[in-house]
């Protein structure tokens, strides 16, 4: 029971928590109407960044207590976050080669 709990949970989370990114990611692309067929990278930016979250912190504070939790290496942490800050990035850098 306490699996289904988590796993309901993780979908709470990603909904919500990707929805938040995704409406302000919508707030700064719409300045650049350009940007639209990119946008879809940074939907990925955030679900990558959700991962890194939920990995690294909010796994601990959930129901399930399981024998296989733990963070993220901070050699793995790292480059994905950073790759999610390029992908956010990169609309407006394809936007700008494709005029």
């Amino acid at each position: 029971m306490k699996i289904l709990l988590e796993l309901f949970r993780v979908l709470a989370i990603t909904a919500i928590l990707g929805t938040a990114g995704g409406l302000m990611l919508t707030g700064i692309y719409s300045g650049s109407p350009d940007t639209e067929p990119y946008r879809w990278l940074g939907g990925v930016a955030v679900l990558v960044l959700i991962f890194v979250l939920y990995r690294n912190k909010l796994q601990f504070s959930g129901w399930y207590r399981g024998k296989e939790r733990r963070k993220l290496r901070p050699s793995v942490s790292i480059p994905l976050a950073s790759a999610s800050v390029l992908l956010m990035i990169l609309p407006f850098v394809l936007a700008d080669f494709s005029n």
